[in-house]
C-alpha cells in the first residue's frame, strides 16, 4: 500500500488541480490571479522564507491585479504567519487536508448500476448541481483549466441525482474538489458514493492516493472523512488584509 503524502505534497497537488488563472513570480513570492474564483486561486504563497522587506512587494503585486492582499499560510510557515499577524492580517478559513489510499476507499470497485458516472467534459446536470452550491462560472472555469486527467462525477439515488464532485490528478494524487450533495439527498450516503466513485476513477488512472481539503469548521464533512478512514495529513489557512476604511 502506498505511503500517504506529507502536507507539502498534498498542498502542491491541491494547488495544481485547482489552478489560478495566472501565476506571477515576484521576488520570494508566487502571486495568483483568481478572476473571482475564491481564496485558493487568489492568494500569494512564499517560495522561500520571507522577511519584513518582502511584504510590500507581494502587497503591491496583488493590488495591481485588483485583489485584496491575501496569503496562504501552509504547514511549517510560522514565521510568515507571525509576520502577517504583526501587520494586522486576519486568519481566514482554517482548512484541513485529508488523504487515503485509493485501494482502501474504492473497496470492491463497484457501485450500483446507474448509480453514477465520471466523465469530462461534465454533464450539464453536474454543472447545474455545482451552480446550486454557489460554484458558479468563475469556479467552474478553474475546473475547465485544470490539468488532465480529470472528471466531473455525478451520483444518483434511485431515479434522482444526488450530488456531484470534481477530481483531477497531480503527481499521482487524485484531488477531490467541489463536492456537493443536494439538500433533499443529504444523509443518504451520497457523499460516500461520490468519494468511492472518485477512488474508482483514480484507480483506473493510476493514482494511488485520493486527497481533499475541508474547512475546519465543517462539522458534517470532517466526521464523514474520518469515518471513511481518511487521515489528516496537514492544514493551512489564509491571512487577509482587512478592508481599509
Amino acid at each position: 500500500m502506498d505511503r500517504l503524502p506529507d502536507s507539502k505534497s498534498l498542498t502542491d497537488a491541491l494547488l495544481a488541480t485547482w489552478p489560478a488563472a495566472k501565476i506571477e513570480r515576484h521576488g520570494a513570492w508566487t502571486i495568483r490571479e483568481g478572476h473571482g474564483g475564491g481564496s485558493r486561486v487568489s492568494s500569494a504563497t512564499e517560495d522561500w522564507p520571507v522577511t519584513e522587506a518582502d511584504l510590500a512587494t507581494a502587497e503591491r503585486a496583488m493590488r495591481a491585479l485588483g485583489q485584496r492582499p491575501q496569503f496562504m499560510v501552509r504547514d511549517g510557515e510560522k514565521s510568515l504567519d507571525d509576520m502577517l499577524a504583526h501587520h494586522g492580517y486576519e486568519v481566514l478559513d482554517p482548512t484541513l487536508l485529508y488523504a487515503i489510499n485509493t485501494a482502501s476507499l474504492r473497496g470492491d470497485g463497484t457501485i450500483p448500476m446507474g448509480g453514477g458516472y465520471a466523465m469530462w467534459p461534465p454533464l450539464f446536470k453536474i454543472r447545474e448541481i455545482w451552480e446550486h452550491d454557489g460554484i458558479g462560472p468563475a469556479r467552474q472555469a478553474i475546473m475547465d483549466r485544470a490539468p488532465h486527467p480529470k472528471a466531473g462525477i455525478i451520483a444518483r439515488r434511485g431515479d434522482y441525482p444526488g450530488g456531484a464532485a470534481f477530481v483531477s490528478i497531480h503527481d499521482r494524487i487524485a484531488m477531490v474538489h467541489a463536492l456537493h450533495v443536494l439538500p433533499e439527498q443529504r444523509r443518504k450516503g451520497v457523499a460516500r458514493q461520490l468519494l468511492k466513485q472518485a477512488a474508482i476513477w483514480a484507480y483506473s488512472h493510476g493514482a494511488p492516493i485520493v486527497g481533499l481539503a475541508v474547512t475546519q469548521g465543517n462539522t458534517a464533512a470532517n466526521p464523514l472523512y474520518a469515518s471513511l478512514g481518511m487521515t489528516r495529513v496537514g492544514q493551512y489557512h489564509y491571512r487577509i488584509k482587512p478592508e481599509e476604511s
